[in-house]
Formats: structure tokens, C-alpha cells, sequence
């Protein structure tokens, strides 16, 4: 584009302002430079990133920590945490392993783009990039970015993999720590490449010092990774968006409206260069100073080319011309390019959701799908990046009675997700969502209404208590006999019940001793929902058919089928005492349970290996589904609940009958004790509909299990 500056910045702009500097972690000294790629992103070398975390400078692992980096504004300096989100780490240019620090002096990868945590507003604009090719002059900076640091090279030769660099005789030399900074080529105001090695002169085999100087040595020479290399070497991970800039689509029909519109909305030259200037400033993009103006296809080019163009003109337009913004606003719906969001909001955006609690932002899944139950599938990997995304491209919900626009559904879910949090961050969401809906022209009293639901959801989310619940310790005593402990839990923890653990039970004295119990809990309950039955087991015991168990006397009128009248559920704490590295995991779960995905495993071939990579893989996991062979079945409900999965359904029959499994899929998680005991029920009148024999595995991370006396005695958790 000839007036706006899409990826570089202005001539104006003092180049040093893109040079980021990288800190040491145990110093705080430079480790190296690195160059802005936009507002929140920056290109440095793998090496200079493993440097600043303390690490060998060719280790080819991905890092796991932020590095801090600072940036330069033109009065004043500022750190941030950064994070690697594409890493391509230095490998050997003859297809070896790793690179040799001493005996190679090139190697081909060593890239890292890092996102700048909570980046700030006035940045300087990221500069324009283009090929290095030999004979050009150019500047490189120190990572400190001071003024006086700069060394003016010459590209000596280049092969679109490596530029070698001759320094000048006078002034600054290429050195250490300026590895990773951009390499400045003034005449075309852009970036052709970085810096990547610099050769030291011989040094003194006796003493390790540079050796006398001599004519023969090499000087001042260095050299950079190429702005072709990167591109491709980008491109191969999919960063190379970062640099692209996207042609407009010439089936798109926004472009030629949206200029129609800018037409009649700013027709003076004036007052267009007003706007494209106020929408450059928000976008990050340098633009003409000459007081010339865009064209109206230019401008609207930009609209449908930057995805937060749009949302920008409409922040500046909307106190001016409200018609004017809701007609660009209903233009750019024909495109797939703009988003939701002006820039500004969403920088806030991002620092109100920064500033909420950790276990706070794990529950943002569960508001997302209380607020759109009939969405279209999201991301899988449920990362609030993901999913900010996702549903800034969703449309609004049905329309109000003024026909005004529709609240978008990144709107509603901010509304559901500010109930879950305290009254500060709830406020600030709550005012955000205002700012948003009224750029966006959208009616108060929809919002409200929005609100409203968002409220009434979060009641019904105080009001759900966990149920009572009888804990019941079975122990195998031999043909068909049990050992019994039970316990009363009303929500203070476990209250051991005087029952005779020494004396062993049949199935139908047992049901008995428990509907006693149960029948004074219901009694006694607050509400009118029947208690829970935690049946306490040993791996021996996963597939006891409690439920099964039936106290019918000869004087008893009605049957009293345990797993038709009260859910049960079994728990096996000892699976998670004997691997307790997955106590950590098995909560987390716990925590994601109404957000978390489901498993299912029914392969014919699947082994306990296979089920173990792919939960450590899922850690987001919270519900499995096991129909496979009865001869693989409980190895795999083993595995599931040993690495803290806290929902697993099987069916224990001897044959392969996947009814009971499949009829839990309809269920949610937090449904699933009432459904299975639904289904249990079925089986007493409809023995033919309802074929499977349900097991549901549950493992509640929020309540207490009393201390077991199990064969190889283990603390409750």
C-alpha cells in the first residue's frame, strides 16, 4: 500500500526502537537482541533465548519459561516477560544432531519468536523486511540499544542461508551480545536480516588470549541469518503469517461497498487523512505525513486486510457518526477478515483476564459453554488464546425487539465469566462489555437482558450442593460374603456408622444394612434429592455388582434394588495412593471437570501403554468411556484411574455390549451418578432395552475419603 505502512514503520521512526533487548536470567545482563515483528511479537536467535535461561547455547529443547526483555520507547525503557511461541532450534548444516560449539562455525535454524506478556500500547512500529544480498550497507545495534552502540557493516556475500558481514575499520564492531538484533538497511528503510555469529580472531594456544594482531587474521567480520531464510525457516513451524501480508480477495464484496461507504462518510480529503491516521495510530501501522489522503480503495483495503482495521475506525467513528459506523459495521459482516475487537480492546481485554486468579481463568470452558450450549465445536485444546479467538469469528444471538444488532457471543461468554469471578475483576468485565457493546451500537437493554441470564446462571451454580452420601468400604470375604465399614457424610467430612465390619454380609444382608442407612439420610435431607453411595474398593473390587444387590424378603412388599433406588458410584483409592506423582493431575482434572473433554477407548487393540500416552498427551481429560474386550477392559479402567482421571464409565458384563456405554454419551459429566442409576432402573423392567451392566468410577477431588484398612494399608487421601 502506497499511504499506510502495513508492516513497516515510518522513515521517521528511529530504527533502534524495534532493537529488544534479551536479560540473563541470573544477571540480569544482556544475553542478546531481538527485533519487533508487531505489537506483542519479536524475532530473536534459539541461541540468544537458551543464553538468557542459563542454558547450553545449541540445546535443541523448546523452552519451558519466560525470558524478560526490555523495550525501548523514545523517552523512556520498560520490561516485560516474553514467551517462545515458535521455536526452530540451531541444527547442523550437514543434517547432524546437535551443533558442535567449538568445531562448527555455521549451522542453519536457531530462531525464536517470543510474545510480549501485556504489551504496551505505544510501541513503535514493527519494521518493513526485505531480502539482504551483497554490497549492502548495514547497521546493527548492541542488545543494551544504546545510541552509541551501532556498527555499520557491509554485506561481503550472501547465499540466501548466510550473509557474511565486513565491519568498517573505524567505529563499533559486531560483537558478543549483539546476536538476535536486526540488521538496518538505511537506504530501503528495512530489516534484511539478523545478526547470528561473529569470528573472533586466533587466540594464543599457551595463554587463551587473542594473539598478536596480524594482517593475515580476519577482522571485524560476522555474519547474519538472512530475511530469506527466515521467511522459509518460519514458514516450515506456520509463522510465516507474521510476516505475509494477505491480497485482498477479489470475490470479497466488502471491499467495494465498504469504499462506497467511505465515500460518502469522509469525502473530504481532510478529513479521511483524519481517520486513516487515528486507525493506523491503533492498529500499530505508520502511515504518510505529507497531508495527502488514502483513496477510498486503499483505505478500504486496509479494512478487509487487518482484521482489527475495522473494529478501529468504528471506535473513532461512532462518537462522531453513529449511522455511518453501524452501516461500516454491517459491511464488513460480508468479510471473513475483520474481527470483533478494536485493537484497544483487546490489549484490555487480555489485561482484565491477566489480572484474574489461575483457578479462575480454568473455569473461562465452563462460562463459555453455559453462555453458548449450542455453539459449534471450539478449539480442542480449550487454551483461552484458542478460544478468544474462536469466538470473536461467532455471530451474535437471535435479535431484539428494537432490532438492534445482535449481542455477539464473545460478549455473552465475558458476561457468564465475569460472574465467576470477585466484585473488582467482575466490575471491570461488566465495564468492558459496556465500552464494546456501545461501539458496537448494540442496545442497552439486550445487554441487560444477557446480564440477566449470566446472573440467574450463577445462583443456580450456588445453589448446587454436592448430595449426601454414604461411604461403604466392601471387602471380598470369599463366596459371595462381604466385610462392611460404613461412614455418613452430610457435608462435614466422614462420620464412621456403628456397623460390625468384622461380620460378613451376603449381597442381599448388605442392601439391607445400606437401606437402612440410606432411608434415615433421605429422611433427614435438606432437599429432595436421594444420597449418594460411594462404594470404597480395592482393584479387585472395581467390578463388585453392588448395585445389583437386592434386599427383597418374604415379607417385603416392594423389591429394594440398591442401584435402581440410590446412584452408586465406586472409588478406589488405592490406585491413587500407589502412583501419587498423579495426585497433582488428578485434581486438576478435577477442577476442569465441567470444561474438560471426553475419552473414549474401544479399540480391539489398545494396551495399557497405548491409554497411558494418550492421557498424559490429553491432561485435559476428565471423563473416559472404556468398551473395550473384557480382557483389556479393566487394565484400561486401571491405567485411567491410576493416573488420576477422575470420571470413568465401563460396562462389567462378560460379553462386548457397548448399550450402556453409549446411552451415558448423551449425559453430561456432573449427570452422569443420576443417569447410571437411571439406567440400572431400566434394567429391572426392561431386561431387553436396557442389556448393559454400568460402572461408574468416581473420584471426587472436593470431598474427603476416611482412612482405609486395606490389604496393604494406605492413608485416604
Amino acid at each position: 500500500m502506497g499511504w499506510f505502512h502495513d508492516t513497516d514503520g515510518p522513515a521517521s521512526v528511529d530504527p533502534r526502537r524495534s532493537v529488544v533487548s534479551v536479560l540473563r536470567r541470573h544477571d540480569g545482563r544482556t544475553a542478546g537482541a531481538g527485533v519487533l515483528l508487531g505489537a506483542d511479537r519479536l524475532l530473536t536467535c534459539a541461541h540468544v533465548v537458551n543464553d538468557a535461561l542459563d542454558r547450553p547455547p545449541f540445546e535443541v529443547r523448546a523452552p519451558g519459561h519466560p525470558v524478560e526483555v526490555i523495550l525501548h520507547g523514545a523517552t523512556s525503557t520498560t520490561r516485560y516477560d516474553a514467551v517462545v511461541v515458535h521455536w526452530v532450534p540451531p541444527r547442523r548444516t550437514d543434517g547432524g544432531p546437535r551443533v558442535r560449539e567449538r568445531e562448527d562455525r555455521e549451522w542453519a535454524g536457531d530462531l525464536a519468536v517470543l510474545r510480549i506478556e501485556s504489551p504496551p500500547g505505544d510501541h513503535a512500529p514493527a519494521p518493513r523486511w526485505q531480502p539482504m544480498s551483497e554490497g549492502q550497507a548495514l547497521r546493527a545495534w548492541h542488545s543494551t540499544g544504546l545510541r552509541s552502540s551501532f556498527a555499520d557493516v557491509h554485506v561481503k556475500s550472501c547465499d540466501d542461508t548466510i550473509g557474511y558481514l565486513d565491519g568498517e575499520g573505524t567505529g563499533m564492531p559486531i560483537g558478543p551480545a549483539y546476536s538476535g538484533g536486526p540488521l538496518w538497511e538505511g537506504a530501503g528503510h528495512a530489516v534484511v536480516g539478523i545478526v547470528a555469529a561473529h569470528i573472533m580472531p586466533p587466540a594464543d594456544p599457551a595463554t587463551g588470549r587473542a594473539a598478536a594482531y596480524s594482517t593475515q587474521h580476519i577482522a571485524r567480520r560476522s555474519w547474519g541469518i538472512p530475511w530469506q531464510r527466515i521467511r522459509s525457516e518460519l514458514r516450515a513451524v506456520g509463522a510465516d503469517r507474521l510476516f505475509d501480508l494477505p491480497a485482498v480477495d477479489p470475490d470479497d464484496p466488502a471491499p467495494l461497498l465498504l469504499a462506497d461507504l467511505l465515500e460518502s462518510t469522509m469525502p473530504s480529503p481532510m478529513l479521511r487523512t483524519e481517520y486513516a491516521a487515528a486507525v493506523a495510530e491503533r492498529c500499530g501501522l505508520g502511515h504518510r505525513t505529507d497531508a495527502s489522503a488514502p483513496t477510498f480503495e486503499e483505505f478500504a483495503h486496509l479494512l478487509v486486510l487487518r482484521p482489527r482495521a475495522l473494529p478501529a475506525l468504528t471506535e473513532v467513528l461512532r462518537r462522531r457518526d453513529p449511522g455511518a459506523a453501524d452501516q461500516l459495521l454491517a459491511a464488513g459482516l460480508l468479510s471473513r477478515t475483520p474481527k470483533l475487537l478494536s485493537p484497544r480492546e483487546h490489549r484490555k481485554l487480555w489485561v482484565l483476564l491477566r489480572a484474574v486468579p489461575a483457578p479462575v481463568t480454568a473455569r473461562f470452558p465452563e462460562a463459555v459453554r453455559a453462555a453458548l450450549p449450542l455453539a459449534a465445536e471450539f478449539p480442542p485444546d480449550n487454551t483461552l488464546d484458542g478460544l478468544l479467538d474462536r469466538l470473536e469469528s461467532l455471530p451474535g444471538d437471535s435479535r431484539t425487539e428494537t432490532g438492534g444488532p445482535r449481542v455477539p457471543g464473545l460478549l455473552r461468554v465475558m458476561e457468564y465469566f465475569a460472574v465467576l469471578c470477585q466484585a473488582a475483576p467482575r466490575a471491570g468485565f461488566r465495564l468492558w462489555v459496556d465500552a464494546v457493546a456501545g461501539r458496537l451500537g448494540i442496545p442497552r437493554s439486550a445487554l441487560a437482558e444477557r446480564r440477566s441470564d449470566a446472573e440467574d446462571w450463577a445462583r443456580a451454580l450456588g445453589a448446587r450442593t454436592a448430595p449426601l452420601r454414604v461411604l461403604v468400604q466392601v471387602t471380598g470375604d470369599g463366596d459371595d460374603r462381604y466385610r462392611l465399614r460404613m461412614w455418613c457424610d452430610e457435608g462435614a467430612g466422614p462420620r464412621r456408622l456403628p456397623v460390625d465390619g468384622g461380620t460378613a454380609h451376603s449381597g442381599a444382608e448388605g442392601a439391607r444394612e445400606l437401606l437402612r442407612v440410606l432411608e434415615s439420610l433421605y429422611r433427614a435431607a435438606p432437599d429432595d434429592r436421594r444420597p449418594l453411595v460411594e462404594a470404597l474398593v480395592d482393584r479387585a473390587g472395581l467390578n463388585l455388582p453392588i448395585d445389583e444387590w437386592e434386599s427383597l424378603g418374604s415379607d417385603d412388599l416392594v423389591p429394594g434394588v440398591l442401584g435402581a433406588e440410590y446412584p452408586i458410584i465406586v472409588n478406589c483409592p488405592e490406585l491413587l495412593r500407589r502412583n501419587e506423582r498423579f495426585l497433582p493431575d488428578w485434581r486438576r482434572r478435577w477442577r476442569q471437570l465441567d470444561s474438560g473433554v471426553s475419552l473414549r477407548f474401544g479399540d480391539d487393540a489398545t494396551s495399557p501403554r497405548e491409554v497411558y500416552g494418550t492421557l498424559m498427551d490429553r491432561r485435559d481429560a476428565v471423563r473416559v468411556s472404556v468398551d473395550a474386550p473384557p480382557r483389556l477392559r479393566d487394565g484400561i479402567v486401571q491405567v485411567c484411574l491410576a493416573v488420576g482421571v477422575p470420571v470413568v464409565v465401563w460396562d462389567r458384563g462378560a460379553g462386548r455390549e457397548p448399550h450402556a456405554v453409549d446411552h451415558m454419551t448423551g449425559a453430561t459429566t456432573r449427570d452422569l451418578p443420576e443417569a447410571v442409576r437411571s439406567y440400572r432402573a431400566k434394567t429391572v423392567h426392561r431386561p431387553r432395552d436396557f442389556p448393559g451392566r454400568p460402572v461408574l468410577a468416581w473420584a471426587d477431588a472436593d470431598r474427603t475419603v476416611p482412612r482405609l484398612h486395606l490389604s496393604e494399608p494406605r492413608e485416604g487421601r
